[in-house]
């Protein structure tokens, strides 16, 4: 889950590095650092906290002389976050400087293996026993190359990981297994890092890492081999059409809340290749060879969970296939018996999720095919699927999820209107009407977004003293509940739990009393008359209600959201960053770090 960069070229290191490292501080941030050679000597220069505690001491040094180097953006995972365990790590001879975003599973066995030989160790952190095992390699090997292939062969686990040495300062080695890394090609200059905004503002060519990659760069040249073999591999440069500004918060006061205004045009980019709107019509070329599937297997974690639950409310109703869904981190360990003529869909916004990944692997152990649905072109879920969606999100910098999620409903809902209509089981007229107004959804939305954040500020305001929130759904309102929930947890540290309202009574009213308000979707559907009848039994024990409604409708609440009715499903569109937003304005007003919330990282790379 951490950030690293490696650098190589004409321009001053450190300066560059700390600003990728700005631009990956979502993937971590509990302490960085970064190290380079000057002056024929290896320096190392850490600091516990954010990126800016870093940039204090780097500017009482000189550090503008080296022109290649490596850095870091923790998440801490072993050892607690201070200076101690921060990265880079150097090996006990002082030459060899590491970073790494992954976990070294056999880590306490080879550290005791090193003990042995007499290396002594000053951190916490499985990355300085791999700092040494280099260097032991280094010994036995003569060359760095053969020293790091020989070193990770004796490792387990998942690795992104950029090393330098001090008597070769222009090369930086770097390698792969189970989390992200991708390099970028420059004109006299050659960048590795965990996610291309880090190099964004100075190439856009890019090469995606596999698994079991190692990579030697310098400033003029990059090779790529089998980490196990040395054997050269061949690897295809690549553009990348996003450019920086798509990176940077364009005048908002912080990534998420331009991501959630950013809505409108994510379900339009998806639409585009996949819509015919003068005939009516969704096609996805991208699964055409598959058929429909018989059964479907959602495998998701977070957030692409509640979109993938979500989802299986629509394609059970509209498509008529079952699906069953799958929390990855379970999936993974269950021992799943798999139905052969089932179709497994993997959701990820970075492509990169650890859980999911395994989950993708299992299933295809099970001899069943895998579509991958993300939005990171070249992620590991993306390569590793039999099938491609990708939802055109565009770069999410926020941890907090948002236009990803809305990115990832909009492909659920083109899937059950597209396995729909090819199995029969979808009517033509429901389907010509839902793509009709899908078409129009971006404007309405647009429209809509700055009122509800009008009215997301006043209701915040209204209960930022409250310590738990119960979010109330039923079916496919129940999965925005969840988010809700989560949302709000993640950013505000308010406790809250999103229940199936027909749920409620079943254990958690014990809870409501004045001080513990609910947070309710009361959308006009067929259900409308039920959640209604649930939130009668939250007012009778004096608890406080917020609901989304629709035009016309009296849910008799203490302060209804109004949000204009859409067709059918489209109405979770609405719904979703209403949500979104009454967590933003919570956070924002109570003083939160809304982009980074603490212990949280953007892509779980690590179990």
């Amino acid at each position: 889950m951490c950030g690293i960069i490696g650098y190589s070229g004409h321009r001053p290191a450190v300066p560059l590095i700390v600003e990728g490292l700005r631009r990956l501080e979502y993937r971590g941030y509990d302490s960085a650092g970064v190290g380079f050679v000057q002056a024929g000597e290896l320096s190392v220069i850490r600091a516990p906290g954010k990126l800016g505690e870093l940039e204090k001491k780097l500017a009482r040094q000189n550090v503008f002389q080296a022109t290649a180097g490596i850095g870091h953006t923790r998440w801490a995972t072993h050892g607690v976050p201070n200076e101690a365990n921060a990265h880079p790590h150097r090996d006990n001879s002082g030459k060899i400087a590491l970073i790494h975003n992954g976990i070294i599973e056999n880590y306490l066995e080879l550290k005791k293996e090193l003990a042995a030989k007499g290396y002594t160790f000053s951190s916490q952190t499985d990355t300085e026993v791999l700092a040494n095992l280099i260097s032991e390699g280094l010994k036995e090997k003569g060359d760095l190359t053969k020293a790091l292939s020989w070193a990770l062969s004796r490792a387990d686990g998942a690795w992104a990981i950029a090393v330098i040495h001090q008597d070769m300062p222009g090369v930086i080695h770097a390698a792969r297994r189970s989390s992200p890394l991708v390099m970028g090609i420059g004109t006299g200059e050659n960048f590795v890092a965990s996610d291309i905004p880090a190099f964004l503002p100075y190439t856009r060519e890019v090469v995606f890492l596999d698994d079991g990659d190692l990579v030697r760069i310098d400033a003029d040249s990059w090779e790529v081999f089998d980490a196990a073999t040395l054997a050269p591999r061949e690897k295809k440069v690549q553009h990348i059409a996003w450019d920086v500004q798509s990176a940077q918060k364009g005048g908002h006061k912080h990534f998420m809340i331009k991501e959630i205004f950013e809505q409108p045009k994510v379900i339009a980019d998806c639409l585009v290749g996949r819509v015919d709107h003068e005939a009516n019509l969704v096609d996805l070329p991208e699964i055409e060879a598959l058929g429909v599937p018989e059964r479907l297997h959602i495998v998701a974690c977070g957030t692409s969970f509640h979109a993938g639950l979500w989802g299986m409310y629509l394609l059970e109703k509209w498509a008529k296939i079952p699906v069953q869904v799958e929390i990855a981190s379970e999936f993974r360990y269950r021992g799943p018996i798999l139905d052969k003529k089932g179709v497994v869909l993997a959701i990820s916004q970075s492509g990169e999720t650890a859980d999911t990944l395994a989950g993708i692997r299992l299933a295809k152990e099970q001899g069943l095919p895998v579509i991958g649905l993300c939005n990171v072109v070249g992620s590991s879920v993306a390569r590793e699927s039999d099938y491609v969606m990708y939802t055109q999100a565009g770069p999410e910098i926020s941890v907090a999820s948002t236009k990803a999620m809305c990115s990832q409903l909009t492909s659920m809902l083109l899937l059950a209107l597209y396995w729909g209509r090819r199995s029969g089981a979808l009517d033509q007229d429901t389907a010509a009407r839902c793509v009709r107004e899908l078409a129009m959804l971006p404007q309405l939305l647009e429209k809509e977004l700055p009122g509800m954040r009008e009215q997301a500020q006043r209701l915040s305001r209204l209960h930022a003293e409250a310590t738990s929130f119960l979010y109330l759904g039923r079916d496919a309102c129940y999965p925005l509940a969840l988010e809700g929930a989560l949302k709000l947890k993640e950013i505000s540290y308010i406790h809250a739990e999103g229940y199936a309202a027909g749920e409620m009574k079943h254990g958690p009213i014990a809870l409501i009393d004045p001080k513990f308000p609910t947070f309710a979707m009361a959308l006009d559907d067929e259900l409308f008359p039920k959640v209604k009848s649930n939130l009668v039994e939250v007012q009778a024990r004096g608890g406080t209600i917020i609901a989304l409604v629709n035009p016309g409708l009296d849910a008799g609440v203490d302060h209804s959201w109004v949000l204009p009715k859409a067709f059918g499903p489209l109405n979770s569109f609405l719904a979703l960053p209403a949500l979104q937003l009454f967590a933003y304005e919570m956070a924002d007003y109570l003083g939160k770090d809304v982009d980074q919330p603490r212990n949280l990282a953007k892509s779980v790379t690590v179990e």
